[in-house]
């Protein structure tokens, strides 16, 4: 669907209502377009053990020990 810049000032109803039957809207400024207005994508939610912090710590190893083998060979070069 093509809207006009001031179809975005005096048809919110109408274009939030677009919106939600999952309608692109193509804004048109002076008759050509000038950008696009999609819906965000619904995203379903995490569960804890998908996250990526959890469980980390499975190493033990020690913070120092771990930063020394995050920071790999740029320190042991010098």
């Amino acid at each position: 669907m093509e809207v006009m810049v001031s179809d975005l000032r005096h048809r919110m109803k109408f274009i939030l209502k677009a919106l939600e039957r999952d309608e692109e809207l193509v804004v048109l400024y002076h008759g050509k377009p000038i950008g696009i207005i999609k819906t965000v994508p619904k995203s379903s939610p995490m569960w804890m053990t998908d996250r990526p912090f959890f469980g980390m710590r499975k190493s033990r190893k020690s913070v120092a020990a771990e930063m020394k083998n995050l920071r790999g060979g740029r320190y042991r070069d010098l």
